[in-house]
């Protein structure tokens, strides 16, 4: 048995277990002389497709088309025989119909360039044969990648003889999954409800979503179910590629459902869109000392006793006097307390971390816009995590979401500490507070990191939360000085894989 932590032609190291299919293991790995994350294929003695999947590997690696998975090197005649990949960082299709169909002209865009890359592999004698929503991705470089192509046929033993119609079928339903969020066929497919049926068949797009153009709706009847409209079925990947080759290739960003979820409502005071948020009054300063002369002492006693003295008198306009210069005094040592001494803020007031100055009284807290936000993911993460969708954490919109990658556990298999939400705040800032709208499908943990460099050691820890989802407020024990802010996952929430979620992120502080 092969277990993580294993190495292959002395310089893969097995990583993480992604998934095992009848004698095949499919891994996350590291390639130590390049220092870069692989996808490696394993193979159990007696599998009888090994050399199948080899030579599929080996003619991959020749087509000229950067869509096609990268394969870096292969070996059937090793004690464990291995296929070494490019391991693809980005969303697959699944992921970007996580929150419901896309666009159309976004979806046939992105089925476009797939067609293309399966015409090109047609042409030098390879077919995909299982294409799947998790077959064809959107790289974090802003690339369509198609994995699988060669491999996956030999790896399941797929050889029918007409190829052509196979592939072209293939990309007919992901043109339908992606138009619709339904799967048109009847293996399940992960997050994808099946497509309603109607006579035996497979509503046709256009039922499901009135908006989809007339063309594309024959396009995807054409190719997904061989059926002939206005014209001819298409029989082969470049026959799709051609019925798609003038429409927009546009970012396959995940449309909101026309029916999707409403924004939640505003909260008094904690408004998540900019300029609302209610601050609280600064504390007025106490009043200035009054610099009328005290009355006269009564000449006589209340009870008729005679007045002082003449003497008398002058000792207390002496003390009067001395009074009157001590108030002044003071009056001026409480205004300069305002003006910039003993650690004041910014605003002429000494905070403590809870908001609060030193006489106990709320200061008030600006919104801190950031620049720019990225996913996190350092050394020994890949460095990509969902970068593309980053700027919805940040949008002002509690509806867009940016998620971490999918996950085989909560703690990611003990293989790094966390993941999380880069920001970038151009300069340095003063943060007091974090306030989060999160996913829902299970607590998470986390921490929310600070500092001036934008890696891992150059950032400290601020603040913690635990066992959080939803609305969330972090507050700061004492405020933190940094240009980045992370907000880190240490524990992830299961929502089908382990991921997070943030639907925005706000940051309340000081500049």
């Amino acid at each position: 048995m092969i277990e993580p932590g294993a190495w292959l032609a002395g310089r893969y190291r097995l990583d993480e277990l992604v998934s095992e299919t009848s004698g095949a293991s499919f891994w996350k790995a590291t390639d130590e002389t390049l220092a870069r994350p692989v996808a490696v294929w394993t193979f159990t003695e007696g599998f009888p497709r090994t050399g199948d999947v080899v030579r599929a590997a080996r003619a991959t690696s020749r087509i000229a088309d950067s869509r096609v998975t990268q394969v870096f090197d292969a070996d059937d005649t090793a004690v464990v025989p291995y296929v070494v990949e490019e391991w693809v960082i980005g969303q697959s299709l699944g992921d970007l119909l996580a929150q419901g169909p896309m666009a159309p002209d976004r979806a046939a865009g992105l089925v476009a360039e797939a067609a293309e890359t399966l015409a090109t592999a047609h042409a030098t004698g390879l077919y995909h044969l299982n294409l799947t929503p998790g077959k064809l991705m959107w790289s974090v470089g802003g690339a369509v990648k198609v994995t699988g192509i060669g491999v996956d046929a030999a790896l399941h033993g797929l050889a029918p003889g007409s190829p052509g119609p196979v592939d072209a079928q293939g990309l007919g339903r992901l043109l339908y999954a992606a138009l619709t969020g339904h799967w048109p066929d009847t293996a399940a497919q992960p997050g994808l409800r099946p497509a309603p049926m109607a006579n035996g068949a497979p509503c046709p797009p256009s039922q499901l979503r009135p908006q989809i153009p007339e063309r594309l709706n024959e396009i995807v009847c054409r190719s997904a179910f061989q059926a002939p409209m206005r014209g001819a079925p298409l029989t082969s990947p470049r026959e799709v590629a051609d019925a798609l080759a003038d429409v927009p290739r546009m970012v396959p960003l995940p449309a909101t459902m026309a029916s999707g979820p409403a924004a939640p409502p505003t909260e008094q005071g904690t408004s998540r869109l900019s300029g609302e948020f209610e601050t609280v009054a600064a504390s007025a300063p106490p009043p200035p000392p009054s610099r009328r002369r005290p009355a006269p002492a009564d000449p006589g006693g209340r009870d008729g006793t005679p007045g002082p003295s003449p003497a008398t008198k002058v000792a207390l306009g002496v003390v009067a006097l001395l009074v009157f210069v001590a108030v002044v005094v003071g009056a001026w040592t409480i205004g300069s307390s305002f003006s910039g001494s003993d650690n004041p803020s910014a605003d002429g007031t000494s905070s403590d971390g809870d908001g609060t100055n030193k006489d106990g009284d709320e200061v008030q807290l600006a919104e801190l816009k950031p620049l720019s936000a990225k996913g996190f993911d350092p050394p020994p993460g890949d460095g990509g995590e969902h970068d593309g969708n980053a700027k919805d954490a940040i949008d002002g919109d509690p509806s867009t979401a940016w998620k971490t990658e999918g996950y085989n556990s909560a703690d990611f298999g003990k293989l790094k500490p966390g993941v999380g939400l880069l920001l970038d705040m151009g300069d340095p800032v003063e943060l007091h507070e974090v306030e989060l709208v999160l996913g829902t499908a299970g607590p998470a943990n986390l921490e929310i990191l600070v500092g001036d460099g934008a890696d891992l050691s150059a950032l400290d820890s601020a603040a913690s939360a635990d066992g959080v989802s939803g609305e969330e407020t972090v507050k700061l024990a004492e405020p933190a000085k940094g240009r980045y802010v992370v907000v880190w996952f240490t524990e992830l929430p299961q929502d089908g894989k382990y991921r997070g979620t943030i639907n925005e992120v706000k940051l309340l502080g000081k500049t």
